[in-house]
């Protein structure tokens, strides 16, 4: 006696099956198919959208913090990242310090926009930590 053939099931059938046996789909949906590039054409635009290789503004503000606030203030914070808003978002350690930037922001300021990209920067925002 021959042996059957195993019943067809729809394609929604196969996969609540496939999902109830915990058995990955064989078709992955329906891939968006990208035209082919380049490996260095790839590796130039993450370069460029992440910034790899790049001086970027917070790095410049970190090599002259010590200079913008003061070799004591500089101490006990840090300059951590600026916001789409064009505030720079400074860290520091002590309420003192913090307070003492506080005072003097407007100066820190016009300091900071002198240096070279970063002249959007509008404010600074000072966080404890």
């Amino acid at each position: 006696m021959p042996i059957p053939d195993p019943p067809h099931f729809s394609k929604v059938a196969e996969d609540l099956i496939g999902s109830l046996r915990r058995i990955p789909s064989e078709d992955s949906g329906n891939p968006r198919r990208r035209p082919v590039r380049e490996i260095s054409d790839l590796i130039g635009d993450i370069r460029l959208k992440y910034g790899i290789g790049l001086e970027t503004p917070e790095q410049i503000i970190r090599e002259h913090w010590v200079s913008i606030v003061g070799p004591a203030n500089a101490a006990y914070s840090h300059a951590s990242q600026i916001d789409p808003k064009g505030r720079l978002i400074v860290t520091t350690s002590h309420a003192i310090i913090r307070n003492e930037l506080f005072l003097h922001r407007r100066a820190i300021v016009e300091k900071l926009q002198k240096l070279p990209g970063c002249e959007k920067i509008r404010e600074i925002h000072l966080r404890a930590g």
